[in-house]
């Protein structure tokens, strides 16, 4: 009876993914391992996917450095909040969660603003008589665009996990001797673990695909595996194509999320202590 009900429960779930996640995921397939012209199974489209490794490589390399900037960014924001009292707490936590409510495009954009040549930062730059630098247009600004945006999704997993550390573990390592970098070391780094590869994870999966910053902030040089595959289907050269990229960015998904399962351990229990 109970698993029955727990079925019952559950539907409206299932019903939800397989209409938006499992049909849009074979739709991909279909179109990646299919002809254009004809419609006909074909693994060309599979086979092309060599010409655009290294903007897979690229795109990989950028997203790594923008996690690990926003890890080493966020974990002192996330231990200071969660070392804070419980109304301190609320209202960081609402600071932080504060820009993802303003539109993706617009956060991007006041970047645009802030680094062109004419922009206010280069301003500055020329009134303080260092003058105007070549602040957009470069990787870095489109690393520093991945940062902004995806900062959070950093802080907030890292919160949850620091915040249930339990308190009597530190006190035991502090009276067995530990100091406060032994204490941080042994003791609250590795059971926040969990919350270090599931913040990667979910800066990772959005900056690898992303294509509108590359796109604001970047050259013609920065050019991201989201921005092949967004010409593909948007200029109409090659949508099987585009699927087939996308297909291989689904899977790339795949694997951090499991690697994410696989060593992350439970929340309430945390990492292991050295």
């Amino acid at each position: 009876m109970k698993k029955n009900n727990a079925l019952l429960l559950s539907t409206p779930y299932i019903v939800f993914m397989v209409i938006f996640t499992l049909i849009p995921l074979g739709v991909v397939a279909y179109y990646a391992l299919t002809d254009p012209a004809t419609g006909a199974f074909t693994l060309e489209n599979v086979k092309n996917l060599g010409m655009y490794m290294p903007v897979l490589w690229q795109s990989i390399l950028y997203s790594l450095v923008s996690a690990f900037i926003c890890l080493l960014l966020g974990y002192p924001v996330a231990y200071f909040i969660a070392h804070q009292s419980a109304t301190a707490q609320k209202i960081l936590y609402m600071l932080v969660m504060l820009p993802m409510c303003m539109s993706f495009l617009l956060r991007t954009l006041a970047w645009v603003g802030l680094l062109q040549d004419t922009g206010i930062i280069n301003d500055i730059l020329e009134t303080i008589g260092i003058g105007r630098l070549q602040l957009i247009r470069t990787p870095a600004a489109v690393v520093l665009g991945m940062v902004y945006n995806y900062l959070p999704y950093m802080i907030l997993p890292l919160y949850s996990t620091i915040v249930k550390i339990d308190h009597r573990l530190i006190e035991a390592a502090e009276d067995l001797g530990c100091n406060s970098v032994q204490v941080f070391s042994k003791v609250v780094l590795p059971l926040s673990v969990p919350g270090i590869l599931s913040g990667i994870t979910m800066v990772f999966v959005p900056a690898v695909s992303t294509f509108y910053i590359s796109q604001k902030l970047g050259g013609t040089d920065t050019v991201l595996i989201g921005d092949v595959i967004e010409r593909q289907f948007k200029q109409g050269n090659n949508p099987n194509l585009g699927a087939a990229l996308s297909l291989v960015l689904m899977l790339l998904v795949f694997v951090c999320t499991g690697i994410m399962n696989r060593f992350g351990a439970d929340d309430e229990e945390g990492g292991v202590i050295a």
